[in-house]
């Protein structure tokens, strides 16, 4: 999970900022119906089956709200849920469970339905040494939280923002000119630490690809057929990344062609929820 350091730094403003989005000036419904003083009882149920993921920033947000809320947990982070099952019990104040039990939820449902999605997705490519990588697509201000997800899943975290890794696009390489000329700029400016990846779209960008030296080539949209020119082409003198138009259906057929990487950007905008809910609250006498 999020070390120390990342939580309080990067994880806890965020947190805070989706309570205030959800509470702002109270909670009207749950200071009607409840002593401000009243403590009680009630469980987390996942609703179907999946990779509990998230479990950390749930609990973080209850504590963020008031720190005497507890929690007597019965499953760990990563591994297999199931519909039905009980996750957690949690206990303190009525007033402050409800208060924070939808933000918590959605945190929790977000990350697990990735994670959930994200692991179906690996389990095609069993067999291979490709990784599957997730893609910068990610809800804004919750990229900390999917990217998270994905690895939880089972998959690898492409570059988390501009300023970690280099990728020149289309764009790219139309205001440079040429591919030669983007990446000899680029060599020229970034840490030599760093890779630089092209994205390509057909077997003439590959050649000036591998030409300017690019240490990843991206095969961007690319047919099948282009593809298995395009590997046979570069042959071993850059890593290989397949993306676009990938998705359950399609990734059996990328399997075979032996790149390094597969990026699928629907890792993280296109995964559905895993279900769960908070049941039986009862008070504590």
């Amino acid at each position: 999970m999020f070390d120390n350091i990342t939580m309080r730094l990067n994880v806890e403003p965020l947190l805070l900022l989706a309570l205030k989005e959800d509470i702002n000036a109270g909670d009207l419904s749950a200071s009607a119906v409840i002593p401000p003083s009243d403590s009680g009882r009630c469980s987390l149920i996942c609703k179907e089956d999946g990779i509990l993921c998230g479990l950390d920033i749930f609990k973080r947000v209850f504590a963020l709200l008031d720190e005497s809320v507890t929690f007597h947990t019965f499953a760990s982070e990563g591994e297999a849920i199931y519909k039905g099952q009980k996750i957690t019990d949690i206990e303190g104040n009525m007033a402050s469970i409800l208060s924070a039990e939808r933000t918590a939820l959605n945190y929790l449902q977000r990350m697990s339905g990735i994670a959930t999605y994200t692991n179906k997705m690996t389990a095609l490519l069993e067999g291979s040494h490709i990784k599957l990588v997730d893609t910068r697509k990610t809800t804004p201000n919750n990229r900390i939280f999917e990217k998270y997800a994905v690895k939880t899943g089972g998959a690898c975290n492409h570059r988390f923002n501009l300023s970690i890794g280099v990728m020149l696009k289309d764009n790219h390489i139309s205001a440079a000119g040429s591919i030669k000329k983007a990446v000899e700029l680029t060599r020229n400016s970034i840490p030599f630490v760093h890779k630089i990846e092209v994205e390509v779209e057909n077997i003439d960008m590959v050649k000036e690809a591998v030409s300017a030296g690019a240490d990843v080539i991206m095969l961007d949209n690319m047919s099948i057929s282009d593809m298995k020119k395009a590997i046979k082409l570069i042959d071993s003198r850059a890593e290989i990344e397949i993306s676009g138009n990938v998705n359950e259906k399609t990734l059996p057929k990328l399997k075979e062609l032996g790149a390094d990487y597969i990026s699928m950007g629907a890792l993280t905008h296109s995964a559905p929820i895993l279900d769960f809910s908070l049941k039986n609250l009862v008070p504590i006498k």
